[in-house]
Parts: structure tokens; sequence; C-alpha cells
């Protein structure tokens, strides 16, 4: 192989392993590589403000796309501006490569300016960080990046570069990733054992995460839950693992108190947990999560959540889909006449159940025609009318994601996105990422005003690239999220209810939103009554490029 310089045998590497586009905010570190991308047309730079921004367009491609996404970062101060993106990303098991420049090695005693252990400080919220040291590894190192960032549980790993190591020649050859596959089948016996465990159940659930999304086992968890006769329950979902309208979907577990989740997990006589792990509230229960005597059965190709925190009868390490499949077979064998009965009546009341349901959801919201109600109803009622099928929705919309998930219900996987792991600000740029990866559909970003100040930012990024996502900020003049789960916190705390905290409020001074795209080359409306709705919609899908609408939700503490 011929000798060149390790900055573009790095460049290179990418291009073998068939990387498009790299999201980043430059550096002057970085920037002997970063020139470098001249000769390398095929990959594409997008140029974001700040560092939380360019994780969260990271974060929205991988997702979008579900292969890992590239992202640079600018030494210490760019990794710092970053971390909480990335706790959000490690937590939401996003496959992203994050590579950031430093001086170089010859410096590491002087204790320079930008001077700091970025792998150290990177370690707490990646799956994986790591220094090249050496030109003759930079290649393997980098591939190994793609490949654990690749591998379950997914995650960010950030590969640290030294400008001198750059600069040196290597004559490493760049050759595409090897990646596992992890199609890994349970044995018949092994599936037995957990159908003799869960045949009997009389009252059974399914705890199911994004695991089935990544493994496609959406249909062969819909199965399951059909033939044992289960309730599906969500627990660290953000994707379409099951569709809404199946049956035995019955909504999501407790995000923040295990009190609230224990009441249902507490009252099943049998368990089977699958892609997820036991379980992701802020506060969760410490105790008594199941029932006595329940069996419970952890399926999940992340060996480190089986018995994480509670725990399990049976433990499966292996592919969901797979599992998942030979599992219902296997309980289609061992499940007696009356347990197959009870799961049949089961099935049918719950099938009429959400039939009515989801009928009544698609009637026609009084409010949206209530002259004087807040126009959210009116909006995402016209919205779901002009909306395309094959549109993609990215959901941070928070307290309003109960409304906006009944009027455009997930149903579709890869075509609803929901943020994850706690931090705020990912729906704008993680809408603009979906639409880069996929110019051909429809994308529609949901936000709330404090959310969306995080990364506002990234709207300059969609007028720049002209990338046509479209943006909805769920405006309430709050942090109305706060003022629920400090209410939630009274009652467990038996604190008497009163007045909100001032720093909740955030309608003073009130954030001109439409102003605040249009500075940043984003055309944008406000809707503030149900008869602007309409219009909004129409203007914000007739227009080619981005658009924002500001959506008013809630006015805050003048309620």
């Amino acid at each position: 192989m011929v000798s060149r310089p390790a900055r573009v045998a790095i460049l290179e590497q990418l291009r073998a392993d068939g990387v498009r586009y790299m999201f980043g905010n430059p550096g002057t570190v970085e920037q002997g590589f970063l020139d470098e991308l001249r000769n390398f047309p095929d990959i594409e730079y997008i140029l974001a403000l700040q560092e939380s921004t360019v994780v969260g367009l990271a974060d929205g491609y991988a997702r979008a796309t579900r292969t890992p996404a590239l992202m640079q970062l600018h030494t210490g101060v760019g990794v710092g501006n970053a971390v909480g993106m990335l706790y959000q990303a490690k937590r939401g098991h996003a496959p992203l490569v994050a590579i950031a420049g430093e001086a170089g090695l010859r410096y590491d005693a002087l204790d320079a300016q930008m001077a700091v252990d970025l792998v150290a400080m990177a370690d707490p919220v990646t799956k994986w960080a790591t220094r090249v040291v050496d030109p003759e590894s930079a290649l393997r190192v980098l591939r190994r990046a793609f490949k654990v960032a690749a591998t379950p549980p997914y995650g960010p790993v950030l590969v640290v570069l030294p400008a001198d190591v750059m600069d040196r020649d290597t004559s490493e050859p760049a050759v595409p990733t090897s990646y596992v596959d992890f199609s890994a089948t349970a044995a018949p016996d092994v599936l037995d054992r957990a159908a003799g465990l869960l045949a009997a159940a009389e009252r059974p659930i399914v705890i199911a995460g994004d695991g089935v999304h990544f493994a496609g086992a959406q249909d062969a968890l819909g199965r399951l839950a059909r033939t044992w006769g289960a309730e599906v329950w969500g627990a660290d979902w953000a994707e379409v693992n099951l569709s809404v309208a199946h049956p035995a979907y019955a909504g999501q577990l407790g995000h923040m108190f295990g009190e609230s989740s224990r009441r249902i997990t507490g009252a099943a006589d049998a368990v089977l947990i699958v892609g997820t792990y036991a379980l992701p509230e802020v506060y969760p229960a410490l105790d008594g999560v199941f029932a006595d005597g329940a069996p419970v059965v952890h399926i999940d190709l992340d060996t480190d959540a089986i018995a994480k925190n509670f725990p399990v009868d049976l433990g499966i390490a292996a592919d969901p889909r797979r599992a998942l499949d030979g599992l219902t077979d296997a309980l289609e064998r061992r499940m007696s006449p009356s347990a197959r009965a009870r799961a049949d009546a089961w099935f049918e009341r719950r099938s009429a159940h959400r039939a009515s349901e989801l009928a009544a959801a698609r009637q026609p919201d009084e409010a949206a025609s209530d002259p004087d109600a807040l126009p959210t109803a009116a909006f995402l009622q016209e919205l779901a009318r002009r909306l395309p099928e094959d549109a993609v929705v990215f959901d941070e919309a928070l307290t309003a994601s109960p409304d906006l998930t009944r009027h455009l219900p997930p149903t579709r996987p890869s075509h609803w996105h929901q943020t994850r792991g706690g931090s705020l600000g990912v729906g704008i740029p993680g809408a603009i990422a979906a639409r880069l990866a996929h110019p051909d559909r429809t994308v529609v970003g949901f936000t709330g005003d404090g959310g969306s100040m995080y990364t506002i930012q990234a709207l300059w990024t969609a007028a720049r690239y002209g990338i046509g996502a479209k943006f909805v900020i769920c405006n309430n003049s709050s942090y109305r999220l706060l003022e629920l789960n400090i209410e939630e916190y009274w009652r467990t705390v038996d604190v008497a209810a009163h007045e909100q905290p001032g720093m909740f409020d955030l309608s003073t001074p009130a954030i001109d939103f439409v102003a605040l795209a249009g500075a940043l080359g984003v055309p944008a409306v406000r809707v503030e009554e149900p008869g602007q709705a309409k219009a909004a919609v129409e203007q914000a899908l007739g227009t080619p490029g981005p658009f924002l609408v500001d959506l008013v939700t809630g006015r805050g503490s003048k309620e």
C-alpha cells in the first residue's frame, strides 16, 4: 500500500465504509484533516453551529438509516458541549462514531491551551473511547470504532485524532469494516423451557423496548402477544416496536416513577421482557416490581440488560425476532386448551376495545372547531389529514405527545421516532437528519418551546443545505413536563400542592420563534387560534425547503 498521511488514510477508510455525511463543527486542531475533504467529494460535511446540534443530527441520521453515523467534534470544548447529547445517544442506543481532534502527542507534557484528557471526558457518555497514538493503527482503530458502535447494545464511541499523528505517514490499507451477524437463535430446548414457565399464565404481560425495532421483530412480537393473550407494555420505547393499532398494545410504563410501573408489572402472573432492561425510570422501584412467584423470562442481544436490576427465571441471549418466533411456536405446543381459550377470548375483547378506541380517536375533535380553544387539536387534525402515508414523525413534543399520537398514531416502523435518554433538543436536528436520510419523504419534527432552545441553531443548518424538514414547536410557555413531574413528586412525598416554581415558566419575556427562525433562514408562522391551523399546514407542506410552525399549546403562568 502506498504511504500517505494518516489524515488522508482516515478519509479513505470512511469512503471504504460508504460514509456519506460527516456532521460537525470545525476547529483549528482539525483543520489539516478537514482540509483534505476537498479531495473526497463523496463525503459531504454537514456544518452545524454547536456540538449539541452535531450529535442531534448524527443521532437522527443513525436512527433513520439504522447504520452508524459519523460526527466530528472540536477537541475538549467540542466534546464538552456534546456531552449532554452523547448521554442521550448512549441511553438511546444510537450507533454513532465521533472523531475529535487535538493539538498533538508532542504537547502532552505542556498543559497547553485546550489540553484535556478527551478519553476520560467522554468515557461516562460513550460505549468506548480511545486515542490514536500511532498512524499505522489509525484505520484499524476506526474500523473497531464502527464495529463497536454497531454491536448490541448500540451506542456512541469516540476516537481522538492528535494532529501530529494525523500528519505522519501510514501504509495501512483502507478496507471495509467487518460487522458481526447477530441473528443468533436460541436452542429449541431453551425456548421450550421458557414456554413451560409462561404457558399457564392468566394475566401475562410483555415488557418490550427498542431492541425489538433493531431486530425487525415487530410482527413476531405481535404474533406472540396474540398467541399468549398478553398485553404489551413499552419500556425504553422510542421506536415503533408494535403498532399502536395492534390489539395487544397497552401503552408505556412509567418514565419517571417506578411506582407507576409497579402497579402494572406487579399485577401480572407471568412476564416476558424483550429488547429492553427492567426498568428504565428516573426514580425506579427498588423491590416488588414483579409479583411473588411470577416467572420472568428475558430475551435480548444485550446480555448486560438481562437480570441487570432484578432476578429472572430464564435469560436468553438471542436475536429477538428469531427468539419470539420460536417461543411462540413453543407456547402453541405448551398451552393447554383452557389457556388457548383464555387467550382467544382475551384477544377478541381487546380487538373490539382497540378498534373502538381508534375509531373514537379519529372522530373530529370538538376543540378543533371551538374558536376560543387552543389550536392544538385543529392543527394536528389538519396535519393528519394532509400528511402522506409514508411521512416520518420525530416526536419530542413531550407533554403534547398524547395529542400528537392520537392524531398521528405510530403504526409504521421507521416512520416514527421519539426522544429518549433524558436530554432535550433532539427534535429539530433529528428531523433534519431524518429528511437527509429520506429526501423523498415528508418529515415533521415536533419539539417544545423549552426543548427547542437547546438546539434551535439547527434551523440554520436546514436552511444552509435546503433540507426540507418541517418543524412544529409546541409552545406552552413553560417547562410543562417539570410542572407535571413536581406535582407527582408532591404526591409521592406527601407535600400539599402549591404554586409552581417560577423557573418553570417561560412566558416572560416571550420567545418570538417566528422572528428567531427567520433570522436563521427558515420561514415560520405562529398559530394562536384554531382558525389559523389550515393555512399554516398548507403553507408548511407547500414550502419546498424547511418551515417552522410556532403552535400555541398553552400559555404558561398566564393560564
